[in-house]
């Protein structure tokens, strides 16, 4: 007789025990944890992974405040669950950012801005923690903050020394010089700050750059009055008399309005004496302890540039020049041409040079161009400002508009015309003429 078996019927599950923590609709994920409350979202990272981002809080409602915020980023895109501190992150920016990108000058002055002012006072704080409340005490507290105090210029001093001007002699000692930074500097200070946050927005490391919420005014430029068409006729003819070698690159820097860079960098194979006409395209600087001459970074900076008679006279007399002391320096010139070019043997093929065919340094040309100054007894101004000359000389010149609008580099007659407006004594005009009227032999 078969044995009649039963189906045995499965357990029942056990029913979870009644959780303590009070919950609300679609809040799961918020539960007790330690001393307070605890909450995680699922977000997207920037990488792609799909990770659990939480939130904290000593109440649920602070908690769930943060969770609703978390939930709002991770609907919205990739949401970074690690930030580093600013100090980490400035280091990556300059390195992968900045300097593949950005000119030398830039990379130079955005690596001691962050060095000097941003990473002492900021870098500890983590990128994500940073507010505007602490960008806007930061730059409160820098206006007011003795440099040399907080970057101890004083106390990298001696104590003792030949020379009083190089031994401690305020801050280190207790005697407070106030060496406040200027508009200026506090300015450029807080812009170094905003671009590398901005960058961090970019590659969706932050979701906002509060510094850009920080108001911060422009300071005005300080207006320096150029010279008149009068003192550079001085310090032209000054120069001329007392045969100052760098008399050809004043010529140029005057009437043609070159930057003290492109004209220290000019090279002998973009000039054309007999079309009388040079392409800028190159130019010297001094970044960072090397002396570079690289390439304008701009499409505008570069230009094929007509020139008057008085830039043909002055060339002239430099090629003649750079002839004699290379056929002076001998075999001295290629080894110094040699240094300063690399292991290429070729001549560096700048215009001006010293003696020896070593590059010029910026520095020593303004050294040079002070002294030149006080030799024609013309106000002493930064080369720089001397450019805002060339409009007016190119009307003693009796340079056509067109083409002095291509010298200036406008890209529009009018703009040209607003500017080309000095008028100049006939005398001046003839003194002028007169430095260009006839090629030395």
């Amino acid at each position: 007789m078969p044995v009649k078996t039963e189906l045995a019927t499965p357990e029942e599950p056990k029913r979870p025990r009644k959780s303590r923590r009070s919950r609300a609709n679609n809040e799961g994920s918020i539960f007790p944890y330690k001393n307070g409350w605890a909450g995680y979202v699922w977000v997207t990272t920037p990488e792609g992974k799909k990770t659990r981002k939480w939130a904290y809080g000593k109440t649920r409602e602070e908690t769930h405040e943060k969770w609703l915020k978390l939930n709002e980023l991770a609907r919205k895109g990739p949401v970074v669950t690690k930030s580093p501190k600013l100090s980490d992150y400035l280091t990556y920016w300059l390195t992968n950012v900045v300097e593949p990108n950005l000119a030398p000058k830039t990379v130079a002055n955005y690596e001691m801005f962050s060095r000097l002012y941003i990473t002492p006072a900021l870098g500890s704080k983590r990128l994500d923690k940073l507010t505007v409340r602490d960008v806007q005490a930061w730059l409160n507290k820098l206006r007011r903050s003795c440099l040399c105090c907080d970057q101890g210029k004083d106390a990298a001093r001696p104590e003792s020394h030949s020379n009083p001007k190089r031994r401690r002699r305020c801050c280190a000692v207790g005697k407070c010089c106030r060496l406040l930074p200027s508009e200026w500097t506090v300015h450029d200070a807080y812009m170094t700050l905003r671009a590398a946050l901005s960058n961090a927005v970019r590659e969706e490391t932050l979701t906002r750059n509060v510094a850009a919420n920080v108001k911060m005014s422009v300071p005005r430029k300080r207006r320096v009055k150029p010279w008149s068409v009068e003192e550079a006729r001085a310090f032209l003819e000054s120069a001329r008399k007392n045969e100052d070698p760098m008399y050809p690159a004043y010529v140029l820097v005057l009437v043609l309005g070159l930057r003290l860079g492109e004209t220290l960098g000019l090279r002998w194979e973009d000039v054309d004496l007999d079309q009388a006409e040079m392409t800028i395209g190159w130019q010297l600087q001094r970044v960072g302890g090397k002396l570079l001459h690289r390439q304008t970074m701009t499409n505008a900076s570069d230009a094929t540039l007509p020139f008057p008679e008085i830039v043909t006279t002055a060339l002239r007399g430099r090629q003649r020049a750079r002839d004699t002391a290379r056929e002076a320096a001998g075999d001295d010139w290629r080894d110094t041409a040699r240094e300063a070019a690399g292991d290429d043997w070729r001549d560096t093929g700048l215009v001006f040079t010293t003696a020896s065919g070593r590059p010029i340094e910026p520095s020593n040309f303004r050294r040079s161009f002070g002294n030149a100054c006080a030799k024609a007894g013309v106000r002493k101004v930064h080369v720089h400002a001397t450019r805002k000359t060339c409009a007016s000389l190119l009307v003693a010149l009796d340079v056509h508009p067109r083409v002095a609008m291509q010298i200036r580099r406008h890209s529009q007659i009018s703009v040209t015309m607003n500017v080309y407006s000095e008028v100049s004594s006939e005398e001046t005009r003839r003194a002028l003429m007169k430095l260009g009227d006839q090629l030395d032999s």
